[in-house]
């Protein structure tokens, strides 16, 4: 449980189960009140999150939301450590790359996102209001 300011804390680990995983945030972003077209946004950018912690963080991770009193937040946090505030870039990779447009995604889609290091850890925080 989180303090006086907070609603319930939940946490699942990171497999390659994505589907649960979305729908375990499609129904605590619900659960907190969430228009459906934010859910929808939150939801991807954590799927989004998730498969690059798969990719690139190490295969192993958390993630956990919570209600704020304004806002309901998700951390998705990886054990490889190598993601860094610097790749929270705010324009989209070049055409050519293919690939690599989640970051900028979770940035779009969500009114705040940051990423934070720590020694071993990489942790992004994507936080989506109850109302735009």
């Amino acid at each position: 449980m989180g303090d006086a300011d907070e609603g319930p804390i939940r946490q699942w680990p990171i497999t390659d189960d994505l589907t649960a995983l979305r729908e375990h945030v499609t129904e605590c972003a619900e659960k907190a009140g969430l228009s459906r077209a934010r859910v929808i946004d939150l939801v991807l950018a954590a799927n989004e999150a998730a498969i690059n912690v798969l990719e690139h963080g190490g295969g192993t991770g958390t993630l956990t939301v919570r209600q704020e009193p304004d806002a309901v937040v998700v951390e998705i946090t990886d054990h490889a450590g190598r993601l860094t505030a610097q790749h929270a870039g705010h324009g989209p990779p070049p055409n050519s790359a293919g690939r690599g447009f989640g970051l900028w995604l979770m940035h779009r889609l969500c009114d705040d996102f940051t990423i934070r290091q720590t020694p071993g850890r990489s942790q992004v925080r994507l936080r989506m209001t109850y109302a735009p």
